[in-house]
Protein backbone atom coordinates (compact mmCIF):
# COMPACT_ATOMS: atom_id res chain seq x y z
CA UNK A 1 0.00 0.00 0.00
CA UNK A 2 1.20 3.40 -0.48
CA UNK A 3 1.56 6.47 1.76
CA UNK A 4 -1.75 7.35 4.09
CA UNK A 5 -4.35 8.98 2.86
CA UNK A 6 -7.79 10.12 4.99
CA UNK A 7 -10.75 11.05 3.49
CA UNK A 8 -12.17 13.97 5.22
CA UNK A 9 -16.00 14.24 5.31
CA UNK A 10 -18.01 17.08 6.04
CA UNK A 11 -21.79 18.21 6.05
CA UNK A 12 -23.04 21.48 4.30
CA UNK A 13 -20.66 22.88 1.53
CA UNK A 14 -20.46 26.50 3.35
CA UNK A 15 -17.28 26.40 4.46
CA UNK A 16 -15.68 24.00 2.16
CA UNK A 17 -16.15 26.70 -0.63
CA UNK A 18 -14.81 28.75 1.54
CA UNK A 19 -11.56 26.87 2.19
CA UNK A 20 -11.67 26.21 -1.82
CA UNK A 21 -11.52 29.21 -2.51
CA UNK A 22 -8.31 29.89 -0.35
CA UNK A 23 -6.69 27.36 -2.03
CA UNK A 24 -7.16 28.68 -5.52
CA UNK A 25 -5.54 31.84 -4.67
CA UNK A 26 -2.61 30.47 -2.85
CA UNK A 27 -2.14 28.73 -5.99
CA UNK A 28 -2.69 31.94 -7.86
CA UNK A 29 0.23 33.41 -5.74
CA UNK A 30 2.61 30.50 -7.16
CA UNK A 31 2.22 29.10 -2.95
CA UNK A 32 2.38 25.06 -2.55
CA UNK A 33 -1.64 24.03 -1.32
CA UNK A 34 -1.89 20.69 0.43
CA UNK A 35 -3.38 17.92 -1.06
CA UNK A 36 -6.59 16.72 0.19
CA UNK A 37 -9.33 14.42 -0.53
CA UNK A 38 -12.64 16.10 0.90
CA UNK A 39 -15.92 14.65 0.36
CA UNK A 40 -18.78 17.17 1.34
CA UNK A 41 -22.42 15.42 2.06
CA UNK A 42 -25.52 17.28 2.06
CA UNK A 43 -27.22 15.83 4.78
CA UNK A 44 -27.12 13.56 7.91
CA UNK A 45 -28.47 10.49 5.94
CA UNK A 46 -25.92 10.70 3.41
CA UNK A 47 -23.49 10.69 6.34
CA UNK A 48 -25.51 7.65 7.94
CA UNK A 49 -25.40 5.60 4.65
CA UNK A 50 -21.60 5.88 4.17
CA UNK A 51 -21.11 4.99 7.52
CA UNK A 52 -23.52 2.25 7.54
CA UNK A 53 -22.35 -1.15 9.62
CA UNK A 54 -22.58 -3.01 5.86
CA UNK A 55 -20.57 -0.50 3.89
CA UNK A 56 -17.90 0.04 7.08
CA UNK A 57 -17.41 -4.06 6.61
CA UNK A 58 -17.46 -3.44 3.03
CA UNK A 59 -14.38 -0.67 3.19
CA UNK A 60 -12.35 -2.48 5.52
CA UNK A 61 -12.80 -5.89 3.66
CA UNK A 62 -11.79 -4.18 0.54
CA UNK A 63 -8.85 -2.34 1.67
CA UNK A 64 -7.81 -5.30 3.59
CA UNK A 65 -8.00 -8.04 1.41
CA UNK A 66 -8.03 -6.00 -2.37
CA UNK A 67 -10.79 -8.45 -3.76
CA UNK A 68 -10.56 -8.94 -7.52
CA UNK A 69 -13.95 -8.14 -8.47
CA UNK A 70 -17.37 -6.94 -6.80
CA UNK A 71 -18.25 -10.66 -6.56
CA UNK A 72 -15.08 -11.56 -4.54
CA UNK A 73 -16.03 -8.51 -2.25
CA UNK A 74 -19.24 -10.24 -1.48
CA UNK A 75 -18.12 -13.58 -1.25
CA UNK A 76 -15.06 -11.71 1.67
CA UNK A 77 -18.26 -10.45 3.39
CA UNK A 78 -20.64 -13.63 3.09
CA UNK A 79 -23.69 -11.02 1.63
CA UNK A 80 -25.58 -11.67 -1.18
CA UNK A 81 -23.84 -10.02 -4.55
CA UNK A 82 -26.42 -7.46 -5.23
CA UNK A 83 -26.94 -5.93 -2.21
CA UNK A 84 -23.07 -5.88 -2.48
CA UNK A 85 -22.84 -4.33 -5.94
CA UNK A 86 -25.84 -1.93 -5.01
CA UNK A 87 -23.48 -0.63 -1.93
CA UNK A 88 -20.24 -0.68 -3.95
CA UNK A 89 -22.26 1.58 -6.66
CA UNK A 90 -23.34 3.85 -3.85
CA UNK A 91 -20.09 4.49 -2.47
CA UNK A 92 -18.30 5.01 -5.96
CA UNK A 93 -20.52 7.64 -6.68
CA UNK A 94 -19.48 9.69 -3.37
CA UNK A 95 -16.25 9.11 -4.78
CA UNK A 96 -14.96 6.81 -1.47
CA UNK A 97 -14.21 3.60 -3.79
CA UNK A 98 -12.91 3.25 -7.14
CA UNK A 99 -14.09 0.57 -9.42
CA UNK A 100 -11.40 -0.25 -12.28
CA UNK A 101 -12.31 -2.15 -15.23
CA UNK A 102 -10.76 -5.77 -14.64
CA UNK A 103 -11.90 -7.65 -17.84
CA UNK A 104 -15.60 -8.56 -17.74
CA UNK A 105 -15.44 -7.24 -13.65
CA UNK A 106 -15.21 -4.40 -11.84
CA UNK A 107 -12.31 -4.26 -9.12
CA UNK A 108 -13.77 -2.22 -5.95
CA UNK A 109 -10.53 -0.09 -4.68
CA UNK A 110 -10.29 1.67 -1.45
CA UNK A 111 -7.30 4.63 -2.08
CA UNK A 112 -8.10 5.83 2.24
CA UNK A 113 -6.89 4.49 5.15
CA UNK A 114 -8.77 6.87 7.22
CA UNK A 115 -11.92 8.49 7.23
CA UNK A 116 -12.03 11.64 9.47
CA UNK A 117 -15.26 13.14 9.56
CA UNK A 118 -16.45 16.74 10.61
CA UNK A 119 -19.74 17.46 12.03
CA UNK A 120 -21.14 20.37 13.73
CA UNK A 121 -23.79 20.51 16.09
CA UNK A 122 -24.82 23.63 15.48
CA UNK A 123 -27.96 23.61 13.74
CA UNK A 124 -27.05 26.32 11.25
CA UNK A 125 -30.06 28.29 12.58
CA UNK A 126 -28.89 30.20 15.59
CA UNK A 127 -32.48 31.88 15.76
CA UNK A 128 -33.99 30.31 18.21
CA UNK A 129 -37.30 31.23 18.88
CA UNK A 130 -38.43 32.57 22.90
CA UNK A 131 -41.53 30.99 24.54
Amino acid sequence: MTESQTLEVRLDGDEQHTELLADVQAMDRGDDVEERHVLVLDNESELQRLLSPANLELLRTIRTHVPESMRAAAELVDRDFKEVHRNLTELAALNVIELEEQGRSKQPVVRFDEIDIELSLDSGDTDVASA
